[in-house]
C-alpha cells in the first residue's frame, strides 16, 4: 500500500502515513483540562449530497391559546395571526438567499405565497373525506378537492410552489390518527394526478412530498414501495429527546449515546430508498427535538444549538437532502424569538451552515472522545472543505489536528529497486509575508450560561443592528499550521480553502 504525505506549514514536518489509516494518533489529556486528538476526514469521494438549500423550517398554525406544562409559547407567531411586514423577520429570511420554508395550515394560507422571499412547501390536511374510528384508525380514501382548488389558485395567481406536500403524522401508529401505508399510497397517486392535471401547461412542476410523519419501518418499506415512480421526497419527523418537560432535557441534549440514537432512522431510511425502484429522496419535514413546544431557555437557547447542529451534521452524512426545523418561529423551539422576532443561537447555527458547509459530504471521525462530534463538508465559499466541532464537555479543551486519507494526485517514487505509488496531501506553505490562515468561527453562550440566548461569536455577542438587519458573521484568521481549539461548551465551524480534495474537485 502506498504512503500518504501530508505538507503543511513551511514543509519543516512531513507525516508519513499508511493509505488507509492515520499517522500518529495522539490522545492525550494534559494537566490544565487540554486533549489532543485527531480529525479523521476522508477525502476520496463524497457519502452523500445534501440540497443546495439544505436548510429549511417551518411556519405553524396554533393560536395563541395552544398551551403546554402551562406555558403559552405562540402568541402571534401562527399562520393565523403572523406579522408578515415584520422588518427583522423579513431580514431573517433575506439572509439566507433563499430559505425553505414549510407551511402547514388551510386554504387561508393562500394569500400569504406572494409575500415570501423564499422557497415554499405547503402541507395539504391528507384526512378530508376520512372518517377516523375508534383507535384512530381513518378509513376510506383522500377527497382531494379542497387540495385542487388550493392549487389551481396558486397556479392562477403564479405563485411559485416548491412542493406540495401531503398529510402530517398519520404514518405508523399516527398521532391521533393514521391511515394504512397501502391507503397513503393511493392517496399519494391522487396528489400527483391533481399536480400533473392543474400544472400541465407549467414547465416548473412542483415536488410530491409524503409521508410527513414519525419513521416506521414496515410502514415506510410499504409505501415507498407502492410510491415508484410517485413521490419525489419520503419525509418524516423527529422530536428525539422526549418531551419538552422532561427535567433530564439537558443532560440528553448533551449525551453523545442520545445524540446517536437517531442515526439508526437515518441509516434504514436510506437502505429502504436505495433498495427500492424509487428515485425519492429523504427529507427530514419537520423536527423541532422536544414535543409540545419545546422548552423555554433549552430549545430556544444557546444549549439547543448542540443538538440542532449534530442533526444537520448527522442527516447529511446519511444522504438526507433537506432538513425543515420547528419551527422558523413559534413555540419555544423557533429560530426567532415568539414575541420580537430576534433570532435566537439555532438561527445564527443555521446561517453558518448554510453560508459555509457544500452540498457534498464527507466521512469524519474523532476517536480522542465522545464528547467531540465532528463533521465535514466539501466547503460552500470555496474549493476547500469546512470542518464543524461540537464540545460536549463542561472542562476540557481540545486540540484537533487533522488527517486525511486521500489528495487529489498521486506521485510515483522508486525504493530498493521498487516502485511505489505515494498520495500527497499538499496543503500550503507559508509565505515569507505570512502564514497561509483558515477561517474559524467559535460559537459560545453568553457568560458561559448554557440557557443564555444570545450567541457569541469569536467572544462577540451577536445583535441585530439598528436597521434589524442580521449582523456580519466574521471569521478569525488562523494560521493553518495551529492545531484547531475547541473550548468547553462550544462550537466551531472551520473553513480551511486551501485543502483541496478529491471529492471536493
Amino acid at each position: 500500500m502506498g504512503s500518504l504525505v501530508w505538507q503543511m506549514g513551511f514543509g519543516a514536518w512531513v507525516c508519513f502515513f499508511t493509505f488507509s489509516f492515520i499517522c500518529g494518533y495522539s490522545e492525550a489529556v494534559g494537566e490544565n483540562g487540554t486533549l489532543e486528538g485527531i480529525v479523521f476526514i476522508d477525502g476520496k469521494s463524497a457519502i452523500g449530497t445534501t440540497d443546495r438549500d439544505f436548510i429549511c423550517a417551518t411556519l405553524d398554525w396554533w393560536p395563541p391559546e395552544k398551551c403546554d406544562y402551562g406555558t403559552c409559547a405562540w402568541g402571534h407567531a401562527s399562520l393565523l395571526n403572523l406579522d408578515l411586514n415584520n422588518t427583522i423577520f423579513l431580514n431573517a429570511i433575506k439572509a439566507f438567499s433563499p430559505l425553505k420554508i414549510r407551511l402547514g395550515g388551510t386554504l387561508q394560507d393562500k394569500s400569504l405565497l406572494s409575500e415570501f422571499r423564499a422557497l415554499i412547501i405547503f402541507g395539504l390536511n391528507a384526512l378530508n373525506g376520512r372518517t377516523i374510528l375508534p383507535g384512530g384508525s381513518a378509513v376510506r380514501a383522500w377527497d382531494s378537492k379542497n387540495a385542487a382548488s388550493l392549487l389551481a389558485y396558486t397556479v392562477k395567481k403564479g405563485y411559485h410552489i416548491y412542493g406540495w406536500e401531503l398529510g402530517n403524522e398519520l404514518s405508523g401508529t399516527g398521532v391521533g390518527a393514521k391511515v394504512t401505508a397501502a391507503q397513503y399510497a393511493s392517496d399519494t397517486i391522487s396528489l400527483q394526478n391533481v399536480v400533473q392535471e392543474i400544472y400541465k401547461d407549467v414547465a416548473s412542476k412542483p415536488q410530491i412530498i409524503a409521508p410527513a410523519g414519525f419513521f416506521d419501518q414496515n410502514w415506510f418499506t410499504e409505501f415507498v414501495n407502492k410510491t415508484p415512480k410517485t413521490v419525489d421526497v419520503v419525509s418524516h419527523h423527529i422530536y428525539n429527546l422526549g418531551s419538552g418537560a422532561d427535567e433530564h432535557l439537558v443532560e440528553r441534549i448533551l449525551d453523545p449515546s442520545a445524540l446517536d440514537g437517531e442515526a439508526d432512522t437515518f441509516s434504514k431510511l436510506q437502505n429502504i430508498l436505495k433498495s427500492s425502484a424509487t428515485s425519492a429522496r429523504a427529507w427530514v419535514g419537520e423536527a423541532g427535538g422536544a414535543y409540545n413546544s419545546g422548552r423555554n431557555l433549552v430549545t430556544n437557547a444557546f444549549v439547543f444549538s448542540f443538538w440542532y447542529l449534530d442533526q444537520l451534521g448527522m442527516s447529511s452524512s446519511y444522504d438526507t437532502k433537506t432538513y425543515c426545523r420547528q419551527s422558523l418561529i413559534g413555540g419555544n423551539y423557533g429560530l426567532l424569538n415568539t414575541t420580537n422576532f430576534t433570532p435566537n443561537p439555532d438561527y445564527y447555527s443555521a446561517l453558518l451552515w448554510h453560508r459555509l458547509m457544500g452540498r457534498r459530504v464527507l466521512s469524519t471521525s474523532f476517536s480522542a472522545t465522545k464528547k467531540i462530534r465532528a463533521y465535514a463538508h466539501c466547503a460552500k465559499q470555496s474549493k476547500g472543505i469546512t470542518i464543524l466541532l461540537i464540545n460536549l464537555d463542561n472542562s476540557t479543551t481540545v486540540q484537533a489536528k487533522l488527517s486525511f486519507n486521500s489528495t487529489w494526485r498521486r506521485h510515483k517514487h522508486r525504493s530498493r529497486g521498487h516502485v511505489h505509488k505515494t498520495k500527497v496531501i499538499l496543503l500550503p506553505r507559508c509565505q515569507k509575508r505570512g502564514a497561509i490562515t483558515r477561517e474559524e468561527y467559535h460559537l459560545t453562550a453568553k457568560d458561559g450560561n448554557l440557557h443564555s440566548q444570545t450567541m457569541l461569536l469569536n467572544g462577540n455577542a451577536l445583535i441585530l443592528d439598528s436597521d434589524g438587519d442580521v449582523p456580519p458573521l466574521q471569521p478569525l484568521q488562523v494560521n493553518s499550521s495551529e492545531p484547531i481549539t475547541i473550548a468547553p461548551y462550544s462550537i466551531v465551524f472551520s473553513h480551511l480553502p486551501h485543502v483541496v480534495l478529491p471529492a471536493c474537485t
